[in-house]
């Protein structure tokens, strides 16, 4: 493991039964409990307890873990618990034969569980492009390192938009949705009523103040998790408000559709273009799945590589998909784009959030750079 989480179980030596008045003559209290407590060496702050005791009827485990203490009452003595951070915590396991007549043992875990993001659940691992690429010239990026966002740069673009942003989606985007701290610019999805729609979010875009025809573009960003979230990383066609979609082209550098219905993936990236072919809508694209981890976890680098004849797209500098753009019928794509980054939340693709999704929900980006030849 990258960050070791270690683990001491030490055993109480006090076992015991209780009852609340005296136990019939013929009630028979369990005997004999075994505990073994193990930590997971794939999921960091993951405890597992398994008990076993004679004439016992069922067991309760009892997690101590501060404001998020946990009872699991379980036939066959199996619980879980997720920690979230160092400390020694007591397990108190309760072999029963009635609700009140029981045999407990309590013992002890010790964690030590390395951080993996900051105060502000920013990951701080992660890979890191460089500064630099042989050929090539920084021309412009975004390292949002001041307090707020560069509006020279950027605008919102708040509410709807056409119904659902032309995808039935869910969410109202509002300003206060993006903050810019420490180094990092933070799109947030929330539970929120806004206008009539149940969860808000921010989308913001250079249009009419940064657009670029080919070069190289790293994205550093870590994404937020669940079932009905829709981060993206994209561009459009500076012709947008003149020709429309999709004739004025559409180049996605990221998408991420979260959760696990309908193949829906928190690892996989999408990278996919969206044209006119003579008249009639096309779209071609390609994905990767992270191998251990979801996309939240730690920070990745979406990039493309743009030039006059393909595009490429990579993965933490790994070319994943490439297409080809030398075609009449792609024309599109040999003209400025501007970018354009959001969170959305339900839609035609992702479909709505279920009760599994965690609100809020978070995307982080480091840094934004375009590169030219």
């Amino acid at each position: 493991m990258k960050n070791k989480l270690f683990a001491i179980v030490m055993l109480s030596l006090t076992l015991w039964g209780c009852q609340d008045d005296e136990p019939s003559a013929t009630l028979k209290l369990p005997t004999n409990i075994a505990v073994a407590i193990t930590v997971s060496e794939t999921q960091e702050g993951l405890v597992n307890v398994r008990a076993t005791a004679n004439d016992e009827n069922y067991f309760t485990i009892r997690f101590e873990d501060g404001g998020n203490t946990e009872e699991v009452e379980d036939k066959n003595g199996r619980a879980q618990h997720q920690y979230s951070k160092s400390g020694t915590y007591i397990i108190i396991t309760k072999a029963h034969a009635t609700a009140t007549d029981f045999l407990q043992q309590e013992d002890t875990v010790q964690l030590t569980i390395a951080l993996t993001t900051n105060t502000n659940g920013v990951p701080l691992n992660g890979f890191v492009s460089p500064m630099t690429y042989e050929g090539y010239s920084l021309v412009w990026s975004d390292e949002f390192s001041g307090n707020s966002l560069n509006e020279s740069d950027w605008n919102y673009e708040l509410g709807t938009g056409n119904s659902g942003w032309g995808n039935n989606e869910l969410q109202y985007y509002l300003k206060e949705n993006t903050s810019v701290n420490n180094g990092f610019l933070t799109i947030e999805a929330k539970q929120q009523a806004a206008g009539s729609q149940l969860y808000t979010s921010s989308r913001l875009t250079t249009r009419n103040k940064q657009s670029f025809k080919y070069g190289r573009i790293d994205i550093r960003g870590a994404m937020p998790k669940g079932q009905g979230l829709w981060p993206s990383f994209w561009m459009l066609g500076t012709s947008h408000l003149s020709v429309g979609w999709p004739d004025c082209g559409e180049l996605d550098i990221m998408e991420m559709v979260g959760g696990s219905s309908s193949g829906n993936s928190d690892r996989v990236t999408h990278g996919t273009l969206h044209w006119d072919n003579n008249g009639q809508y096309a779209s071609y694209g390609g994905k990767t799945t992270t191998n251990k981890k979801d996309l939240n976890h730690e920070f990745h680098v979406y990039s493309i590589i743009w030039d006059e004849t393909s595009i490429k797209w990579l993965l933490d500098n790994r070319q994943y998909h490439k297409t080809d753009i030398i075609s009449s019928q792609m024309s599109e794509f040999h003209e400025e784009f501007f970018f354009l980054f959001n969170i959305a939340v339900g839609g035609n693709w992702p479909g709505s959030p279920d009760a599994s999704t965690i609100f809020p929900q978070k995307m982080h980006v480091d840094y934004v750079r375009v590169f030219q030849k």
